[in-house]
């Protein structure tokens, strides 16, 4: 990826990050200029934030505390890696589910 591209979206990357809210910013802030770094990790984010909300609703509420607090650990080291990878500015899919976000989420 260019250079360029990773220092002029890094910002709106890491934002993206910052939960449910930082992702409705960093959409509104990409959307005037696209920059592929940013969509990336916003598609990223989505997914994470996805996993979240099916997490409490699914797993937690449905089937116990202790399965929803183990798949919270584990969707906080996805979002560990993820948010490291914008840090580096490299383009770091999380593993498993990551290319997926990818393919599912294209239109941001």
């Amino acid at each position: 990826m260019e250079n360029q591209t990773v220092n002029e979206g890094k910002a709106f990357a890491i934002i993206s990050h910052l939960w449910l809210i930082g992702l409705i910013i960093a959409i509104f802030l990409n959307n005037s200029k696209k920059n592929s770094f940013t969509s990336f990790y916003i598609k990223q984010s989505i997914g994470i934030n996805l996993l979240l909300i099916i997490n409490k609703w699914l797993v937690y509420d449905m089937i116990g505390s202790f399965i929803g607090w183990a798949f919270g650990v584990v969707i906080f080291i996805l979002w560990l890696i993820s948010i490291i990878g914008a840090l580096q500015g490299e383009e770091k899919t999380i593993p498993v589910i990551g290319g997926h976000f990818q393919d599912w989420f294209k239109n941001f």
